[in-house]
């Protein structure tokens, strides 16, 4: 790491320990900016990364999207360029150096302002590509991510200037190594931005069944076509896709409700009760009441200590 990345590192890990809450996540006073802080490693967490640049200040996180792991530090930013359900792991952390992060969530139409003001050429015709990967943090990206956070002592200018350092942190992604496929979200016509439009309607219908053939004629694309692509961009095909938000969901429902397993498999979208459990016990490990009595028996030896 350069002398200059260094010291950006040390000024952005003060800022984001300051503002944070210890062992949990927070909205900052910044729209659309999330802090982390945590004091141990966790357990896999399952859920949904939206459109997201994720940089640790401090720490190690490992996050695997289907079969694929991916690990990153200081050093590193990620990026999820559309919504995938991902399993997440802090796999470096303690009380004398916790855990310390950032999420900067983006939308397609912020990309498509910055490409149309600062006139990037993209073509439309490029491969779709993974729509999460790793890059190597640069000055320039980090210099513009410390402005943004340093609003955060002077709340008076955020209004004004939040919008433009987070255009500038967008374009500075954009001229990176992956500006290209960060670009295609928002090129219309692009293959990932048709597969962009399918995901979209699968996390907004999860809990409904669909036909292959269906999606793929909204893509404008043959149905080989469209599965090649989804899963060049999410890493599953669109059924294994609709499984894990299904699948997340219902652990979601079973720790919030105590409901019962089988309700919460009709009310996810299964018809079958033996089914959702085998399913279920795939994911996560265990059935689901073996799995939710270990998560709240964990729970509750946390909060006690």
């Amino acid at each position: 790491m350069t002398e200059d990345l260094s010291h950006q590192s040390r000024e952005l890990s003060e800022l984001v320990e300051r503002h944070s809450i210890r062992s949990g996540g927070v909205e900052t006073p910044i729209p659309s900016l999330f802090f982390f802080h945590h004091t141990r490693t966790s357990e896999p967490a399952y859920r949904v990364y939206k459109p997201s640049f994720c940089v640790i200040v401090q720490g190690l996180k490992e996050v695997l999207l289907a079969q694929e792991r991916f690990e990153y530090g200081p050093s590193n930013y990620l990026i999820a360029s559309m919504n995938l359900p991902v399993i997440g792991q802090i796999i470096k952390a303690s009380p004398d150096a916790p855990y310390l992060s950032l999420k900067l969530e983006f939308t397609p139409n912020q990309i498509l302002e910055v490409l149309n003001e600062c006139n990037i050429q993209v073509t439309s015709k490029e491969n779709a590509r993974r729509a999460l990967f790793v890059g190597e943090m640069e000055s320039t990206i980090q210099d513009a991510l410390l402005r943004l956070l340093r609003l955060l002592d002077t709340p008076g200018e955020i209004p004004f200037l939040a919008p433009l350092y987070t255009k500038e942190i967008l374009f500075r992604l954009l001229q990176g190594p992956y500006g290209g496929e960060l670009a295609q979200i928002a090129v219309e016509g692009s293959s990932t931005y048709r597969i962009r439009e399918a995901i979209e309607y699968i996390v907004r219908h999860w809990e409904q069944p669909f036909r292959i053939e269906d999606l793929a004629e909204t893509a404008s694309m043959s149905v080989s076509s469209f599965h090649r692509h989804f899963k060049e961009i999410t890493a599953m095909s669109p059924l294994q896709f609709q499984k894990q938000l299904r699948l997340q969901e219902a652990r979601r429902l079973l720790m919030a409700e105590s409901a019962d397993a089988a309700d919460v498999a009709f009310r996810v979208g299964y018809e079958s009760a033996s089914q959702f459990s085998r399913e279920y016990a795939r994911m996560f490990g265990a059935p689901p009441r073996s799995d939710i009595k270990r998560l709240k028996e964990k729970y509750d030896l946390i909060l006690s200590e």
